[in-house]
């Protein structure tokens, strides 16, 4: 049953990025009937180029092995390509991080826990650059007077989770 989840997700992040405007392909049986490691997932725009190993969950964290991790990271550098491992959590978007930004367990393992990507992941839209992030820091630092007191409000309430990032993209606009 997860097997077929997980191609599922796959054949979804390849769908999300071919409409994203990018050369995509799913690897044929990575991770399985071959010897060597491939990723899942190999994308490309022209100017970005990305081996990603997609993961997903229904809200259980996210481990990889160490040697996934490794074999990744050996393709994408042969490939000339930038690691990256996808991760979708059920009723959530897909997020993006480089190997070396994930949490090592003890043991030598990967984990992405839910809470940590919706954080501090690369969403799609700015993985697929149709748009970039911006920390609260950096609005406050933009222009030689800052944000006005209408847009410090509207900001600290995202913060403080008193009101979603679509709303107040809405108010900000």
């Amino acid at each position: 049953m997860s097997q077929a989840k997980g191609d599922r997700r796959e054949r979804e992040l390849v769908n999300e990025l071919d409409g994203a405007g990018f050369a995509v392909m799913r690897a044929p049986a990575s991770g399985s009937a071959t010897e060597r490691e491939l990723p899942d997932v190999l994308a490309g725009d022209g100017e970005q180029f990305y081996a990603i190993e997609a993961k997903s969950s229904s809200g259980d964290p996210i481990y990889l092995t160490g040697e996934e991790v490794e074999a990744l990271t050996f393709f994408a550098r042969n490939f000339g390509a930038k690691p990256r491992i996808g991760v979708r959590f059920d009723r959530e978007d897909w997020y993006f991080f480089h190997p070396g930004d994930l949490h090592v367990t003890d043991g030598g393992n990967y984990r992405v826990k839910k809470e940590t990507a919706l954080a501090d992941g690369t969403d799609f839209p700015e993985f697929t650059g149709q748009s970039e992030k911006v920390t609260l820091e950096e609005v406050g630092d933009a222009g030689d007077d800052g944000p006005d007191e209408d847009t410090l409000r509207v900001l600290n309430a995202v913060q403080q989770g008193v009101m979603d990032v679509d709303e107040a993209a809405e108010l900000l606009e």
